[in-house]
């Protein structure tokens, strides 16, 4: 690909809570150049819904959009998402396809009605103490992505894992049904080739991005207006020139676009070594894990 072929970088903080609107989304853009990163519809309480009708509908030319969500679960350690159900799709997309399926009456993208599935509820550690015969114990199941993050110094947790602050399965969950229902319209990297022109997904973790501008895995969180400023100026972004406290969805969603904007352009980034066809179609990949 041609490093310099984006013309614009949006990063995406999401959220798998319940309900139809949530504090935890932010979405912030920015565009060619060194200008400073940019809310996008400050001060509004997004949905899930209307993130989708972003993506479809308003997404500018030639943007590389980062999600901050896993865009599929563990396949590669034992040779399928979930072994034994004859159910388990063989690729990304049929999973995607699976969990959209089995909460198509779930509103606002809720995945409830699939982690709690006969079947499905065996892999997934559920609150209540509720984990399942097949969760694999610890962290859980990791992709192969998710293993390269833990040796750059990162701590990922099992999108199978839906228990605790940390986790992130809900929100992956979520987001995969959000990616299903793109309909190919928006190519989702890895699982999509990366096409030549126009714009493309990519999953995001934003703790690389916090660790790119000077700060540790354990400190990747800033809720200050200044300190963000400041990790923008070590990616080469100007500063938004704000005081006070800022919540770490609008800080996260804002230094990730100034990263991407950066990142973006490393061909290294783009293909990385464990980044195998396979893995590719089953697992997926976090833009920027090496």
């Amino acid at each position: 690909m041609r490093p310099d072929r984006f013309r614009h970088f949006a990063a995406i903080d999401w959220s798998g809570a319940a309900g139809e609107r949530h504090r935890g989304i932010a979405v912030a853009i920015c565009s060619e150049g060194e200008a400073a990163p940019e809310l996008v519809r400050p001060g509004h309480r997004w949905s899930r819904g209307e993130v989708l009708a972003w993506l479809r509908e308003d997404l500018p030319p030639d943007t590389l959009v980062g999600m901050d969500l896993g865009i599929s679960l563990a396949f590669a350690d034992r040779g399928a998402f979930f072994p034994g159900w004859a159910a388990s799709p063989a690729d990304a997309k049929g999973l995607w396809a699976l969990i959209d399926a089995v909460c198509e009456h779930e509103p606002h993208f809720s995945v409830g009605a699939f982690v709690d599935h006969p079947d499905a509820s065996a892999f997934f550690r559920r609150h209540g103490g509720r984990e399942g015969a097949l969760f694999g114990g610890g962290r859980g199941r990791l992709r192969v992505t998710e293993l390269a993050q833990q040796t750059m110094g990162c701590s990922p947790y099992s999108n199978f894992n839906l228990v605790g602050a940390a986790q992130v399965g809900k929100s992956s969950l979520s987001g995969m049904r959000v990616l299903h229902r793109l309909g190919g319209r928006l190519p989702v990297w890895p699982i999509d080739p990366l096409p030549e022109a126009g714009s493309v997904a990519c999953e995001i973790y934003t703790t690389i991005a916090a660790m790119a501008a000077g700060r540790s895995a354990g400190r990747s969180k800033i809720r200050d207006w200044a300190e963000l400023d400041e990790a923008l100026a070590r990616l080469g972004s100007a500063g938004l020139g704000i005081t006070g406290p800022v919540d770490d969805h609008t800080s996260d969603a804002l230094i990730t676009a100034a990263w991407l904007r950066r990142a973006a352009h490393d061909p290294a980034l783009w293909a990385p070594a464990g980044l195998t066809p396979h893995i590719a179609q089953t697992e997926g990949w976090t833009f920027g894990a090496t």
